[in-house]
């Protein structure tokens, strides 16, 4: 080959190669806002915006990690290394441009790319906080899907296990055999130990996406992500053999290019790598999405007929289980994908129509390993149909009560408990509207394959018109579940879920359904009970007697009721929030835990408690139909 030849093909390999990086990757995969404003607003901001250029000047040929300082404000920003310098740079103003709309004291964005965050402390250790999660794409692989699963989970285990011992935590790797590609990193300020831990809840998060086409897992400290379809430049992956402890699990390649080898064998190596760069850059992925619903396009629309069909005309057979918002119905779709499909009860008046694509719309954009996806609707019918992922296990009522009652574990309750106080934290306090689910309890909490929860019907209430009485028979809400304040008085903010959480916690621990008011012979609901027996210190005698006591340490069984407790104190400051909660769960000791004492519905319709800490006055005297808060 001529050296003429050879100059050609190494031209229109950098061009190649450079049209395949030459993206800043600012697809947004999580942004979040302090709620808390600095005390000198003006001096924060400009420090702030002192500490952006201090980011920016930073960044060059070598680095792509940067952090800066000028109290009271710190702030990191880190690229993926497969962006080029002009990429990594254009990432930053779009992190930047996009964190200006925060107003308090810290924020965060999180782009495919880059990552950008600041505060009014310092932060840079942090690895795993409460509100990471996974992000899955909605497009599925078409063929070989059982093989691509098994590749894609093995590729991201090497590289979460890798990644760590790397220098500057950073790994890209391809499947051995199979089209997936993974890329790893960890913030350069975390500890080794820390990026591995980041890396451990990054990969449970992410594990569940397969067969998905991609996926992502974003957390504090670190970042995971996999796709079918190449997202750096082949010179940026690395062996991950050297790194495993058993060695090269997933025969990851190393595919950096070395210099030229003269002679016709160099001509086809190159020939080889220009075809092979060719097609990943630009052929179309197989398959294509099933339900033709992505991040980016939003949810998909369902035509009434093929919804109808799918399951059966609505068939009692197919039937799942009643909602509070309407029933849920298993279907089958043309291309064989098994979704549920919920009939709402919400009267279609013109508001309830005008605003159900865009909330429909919000609801589809919410993506938490905890939460239920929603894949599309149905508003052209007889009817308002919502489609949802389908999850085989069912409800979590279902497990605890009645036949099913003894099949979880203590290891599955805790991950029940942890899960879905992650997602309610992340409905309250990660997306960027702040959704209040109203109706938290067993039956809206759905489990996965690994029985790990996935929460249902969030954001429906927002289709409620807005002067719907929160004391009709309408009402959002479920007896034995919900804060008195919200069923007396109508008063709605987060910690109306998080006394509702704290019911729900009881029940996976006893085994009771909450509004079961023969609990003991008297006739109170199971919140009342459990408080007199922490008034008693007899908190254990409410386990779950099918629990074998050899899975559980009773101290932290206790620990974690207590916590129940304290979500459902009278006084709403009191509570904690939900992020709160998950660190409660995931630290050691009490902690100081001391919950005062609750104010109870009754069945005879009386509100009891201590007046002191009820939400008003007339707490204490406030009665309420029991069919006003029966479910629906």
């Amino acid at each position: 080959m001529t050296t003429k030849t050879t100059i050609l093909l190494l031209t229109i390999l950098i061009t190649i190669t450079d049209r395949t990086v030459s993206d800043p990757q600012t697809n947004l995969l999580n942004i979040g806002c302090s709620q808390y404003n600095a005390s000198n607003p003006a001096d924060f901001i400009s420090k702030l915006n002192q500490t952006f250029s201090d980011l920016r000047s930073q960044i060059n040929a070598s680095t792509r990690f940067a952090t800066a300082q000028r109290p009271p404000v710190y702030s990191l920003f880190q690229c993926r290394p497969y962006l080029s310098t002009s990429d990594c740079l254009a990432c930053l103003s779009g992190a930047v441009s996009r964190i200006r709309n925060c107003s308090g004291n810290g924020a965060r964005v999180i782009f495919d790319g880059c990552f950008l965050r600041y505060e009014s402390n310092s932060f840079f250790d942090q690895t795993t906080l409460p509100g990471n999660v996974g992000l899955c794409s909605n497009r599925t692989v078409a063929a070989g899907a059982t093989a691509f699963d098994s590749a894609a989970v093995t590729l991201l285990s090497d590289l979460a296990e890798a990644t760590p011992k790397i220098r500057g935590y950073f790994a890209a790797a391809e499947g051995g055999g199979t089209a997936v590609y993974g890329a790893a990193q960890c913030a350069e300020t975390v500890s080794k130990n820390g990026c591995g831990d980041c890396l451990a809840v990054a990969l449970g998060n992410i594990k569940s996406c397969p067969p998905d086409a991609e996926g992502r897992a974003v957390d504090a400290g670190c970042f995971l992500r996999y796709s079918v379809s190449a997202f750096f430049d082949s010179n940026q992956t690395v062996d991950l053999a050297p790194f495993l402890t058993s060695g090269s699990s997933s025969k990851s390649k190393t595919a950096i290019i070395g210099g030229v080898v003269g002679g016709v064998g160099g001509g086809l190596s190159i020939i080889c790598v220009l075809w092979a760069l060719w097609i990943t850059r630009f052929r179309k992925p197989k398959g294509g999405d099933i339900l033709g619903a992505t991040e980016l396009r939003g949810p998909m629309n369902f035509h009434y007929k093929d919804l109808k069909v799918s399951t059966k005309n609505f068939s009692e057979e197919n039937k799942l289980g009643e909602g509070g918002f309407g029933d849920v119905y298993k279907g089958v779709l043309k291309n064989g994908k098994t979704v549920a499909v919920k009939r709402l009860t919400i009267s279609q008046t013109r508001r309830v129509l005008t605003n159900f694509q865009s909330e429909v719309k919000l609801i589809s954009n919410v993506h938490h390993r905890n939460l239920i996806r929603l894949l599309g609707c149905c508003s052209k019918g007889p009817e308002l149909l919502l489609v949802y992922e389908y999850m085989a296990k069912n409800s979590l009522d279902r497990h605890l009560f009645g036949d099913n009652h003894g099949s979880l574990n203590w290891k599955q309750r805790f991950d029940i408990i942890v899960g879905t106080a992650r997602g309610l934290a992340y409905l309250h306090e990660e997306f960027h509207v702040c959704i209040i689910h109203r109706d938290i309890k067993s039956s809206n909490i759905l489990l996965d394959d690994d029985f790990l929860p996935r929460i249902a019907d969030f954001g429906l209430a927002r289709l409620l018109p807005e002067d719907h009485s929160h004391l009709t028979t309408g009402f959002a809400g479920t007896l034995g579940y919900t804060a008195p304040e919200y069923a007396i008085h109508g008063q709605l903010s987060e910690k109306v879920d998080t006394y509702s959480y704290g019911v729900v916690v009881l029940e996976i621990i006893s085994g009771r359904k909450s509004n079961d008011i023969k609990l003991e012979v008297v006739f109170q609901y199971l919140l009342e009970w459990a408080w007199k027996l922490y008034e008693e210190d007899r908190l254990m005698e409410l386990v779950d007697a099918t629990l074998d006591p050899k899975d559980y340490k009773a101290d932290e069984l206790k620990r974690i009721m207590e916590i129940a407790l304290l979500c459902t104190q009278s006084t709403v400051s009191a509570r904690p929030t939900m992020s709160e909660v998950v660190v409660l769960l995931l630290s050691k000791g009490n902690a100081g835990i001391q919950p005062t004492r609750p104010t109870f519905i009754d069945a005879t319709s009386r509100v009891r408690g201590d007046p002191s800490t009820s939400t008003s006055s007339s707490n204490s005297n406030a009665t309420l139909s029991i069919s006003q808060l029966s479910a629906r």
